[in-house]
């Protein structure tokens, strides 16, 4: 298997490595056929939620394939070598989102046992019985996810176009991975997303233990490219500033409110065949960042040494150019090459399935069949999945459109907009006095101001993200809105002595 290493331009794989990768993808439209022909039913829950039967293993395996992503792989890495050593804040970020999963995931799947749900629409109008705070949640979901598929397109394009050493473009390669997720996805739905991460999984594991090797063993960890990076960047180990400080915070709260509310994470909660099972999952996710993230972290770290000079878009780059120099000077482990490269378009496609699947989810269910309610299992099953073709179709055009936007920042754009959801979730779980007008004049806010503020010239004021600052304002909302509820119903205190 040739495979060649070019510093200037990233990692290209020879012809043999290029057939490896074309023969995984392939093997992915395999694992969707079997989902098929797995499927007990043609309704919703079996097609969306593999018939809630996900077991630990299988469960685990999604989640993680779904929560590390393109935006792991190409977008950590490449904010890691802009930032240096202090973006290590995003592996507590990570551990800070199983933090989100643990005040509200094990209580709403007994509710989603008990009541069927199927998206985090039908939670919301189970909880607050007000259709237009659903919808507008259920939207809010739905731009969210698309940002997601977006942002992972985009990151699948690049790594095609540079592994390939230019002979499979852009565009062509957006194109051809879109058209196989939305084969293996309308299959099996679910269970054949699911099935095809557990693949994706073992893959990302296997990578990692490359970059762990490569990284303490050849390179010699952190320490062993200090006089590089002090030469490269002679600041990079002064102190923070205050407002740096309180921007890592701020991320790590965005992290903490605003990934928790992936739709497609909450319906892998209502997949898990048990509570103990869903439990043992999140338990176990909460420790990956620090053999996943870290890693990525320092990957991105010690490419400043050895490539000083890249410019911001080349940046998302760095796990690639990376990758071309381990191969390069570790001759025997020219087989891992690939198999990195697989995990990157592994760890990407898995959470652009998810993702595609859970709008297709929320359109059929929490918009179409409130409009049609007389229409049956199979026609809802094929509203979901000409969605799906409709939705991948359009955000596929608006990557190639796109092309050149750094993962990063449009992945801090859909946090900014995904943590407004945070207060109907926790705070529905937690609080059952806390009512639906509150709820939804609090997003209404939240939105409102985070987008203002990430639309201005400083999208982080004093440091903070414009999500912050409008679930900040989200929150105030709520309590003001149902405090002034309150008093309306029960009078003011002289009255009521």
């Amino acid at each position: 298997m040739m495979i060649l290493a070019d510093h200037s331009s990233g990692y290209a794989l020879g012809i043999g490595g290029l057939v490896f990768i074309g023969l995984y993808v392939l093997t992915l439209i395999g694992i969707g056929w079997l989902g098929h022909r797995a499927k007990k039913e043609n309704t919703l829950d079996d097609h969306y939620l593999g018939g809630r039967s996900f077991g630990f293993g299988v469960l685990f395996l999604t989640l993680y394939a779904t929560q590390y992503s393109g935006n792991s792989f190409m977008g950590f890495v490449g904010k890691a070598y802009r930032g240096g050593f202090p973006i290590i804040y995003t592996v507590a970020a990570m551990m800070a989102v199983i933090g989100g999963y643990f005040i509200f995931a094990p209580r709403l799947y007994r509710l989603s046992n008990r009541r069927r749900f199927l998206t985090l629409g039908d939670f919301v109008q189970d909880r607050f019985s007000f259709r237009p705070l659903t919808i507008f949640i259920v939207l809010i979901g739905i731009f969210g996810l698309g940002n997601y598929i977006l942002t992972n397109l985009l990151a699948l394009g690049t790594l095609a176009e540079v592994v390939s050493d230019g002979r499979v473009n852009f565009n062509l390669a957006v194109i051809v991975l879109a058209f196989v997720m939305l084969v293996y996805e309308t299959l099996g739905g679910m269970r054949s997303v699911a099935w095809t991460d557990v693949t994706q999984g073992i893959i990302l594991l296997l990578s990692l233990g490359f970059i762990a090797f490569a990284l303490f063993f050849h390179l010699g960890g952190p320490a062993g490219v200090t006089e590089g990076l002090e030469a490269a960047r002679p600041d990079i180990w002064d102190p923070p500033i205050l407002k740096q400080k309180i921007t890592w915070l701020s991320s790590i709260l965005l992290f903490f409110f605003g990934v928790s509310m992936y739709p497609h994470a909450i319906q892998r909660i209502y997949a898990a065949r048990d509570e103990k099972t869903l439990k043992r999952s999140l338990q176990v996710m909460a420790f990956m960042p620090l053999v996943t993230t870290f890693f990525l972290v320092l990957l991105g770290v010690m490419a400043i040494s050895i490539f000083p000079d890249l410019g911001k878009e080349e940046s998302d780059q760095t796990t690639l150019l990376m990758v071309g120099k381990l191969v390069e000077e570790l001759p025997a482990l020219t087989i891992m090459g690939p198999l990195l490269v697989a995990a990157v378009i592994a760890a990407t496609m898995s959470t652009i399935d998810s993702a595609l699947l859970a709008i297709s989810s929320l359109v059929t269910n929490d918009i179409y069949r409130i409009y049609y309610p007389e229409a049956n299992n199979s026609e809802l099953t094929r509203v979901g999945k000409a969605t799906s073709i409709i939705i991948m179709i359009l955000v596929v055009m608006l990557t190639i459109a796109l092309q050149g936007q750094t993962i990063w920042r449009l992945l801090e754009i859909k946090l900014e907009v995904l943590a407004q959801i945070a207060p109907a979730v926790m705070l529905g779980i937690q609080c059952k006095k806390i009512k639906a007008r509150s709820i939804f004049f609090g997003v209404i806010v939240g939105i409102f101001i985070a987008v203002y503020l990430t639309m201005g010239s400083d999208p982080k004021p004093y440091g903070i993200h414009a999500g912050i600052w409008g679930l900040g304002m989200n929150l105030l909302t709520v309590f003001i809105t149902q405090f002034g509820m309150n008093r309306g119903r029960t009078g003011t205190p002289t009255e009521e002595r």
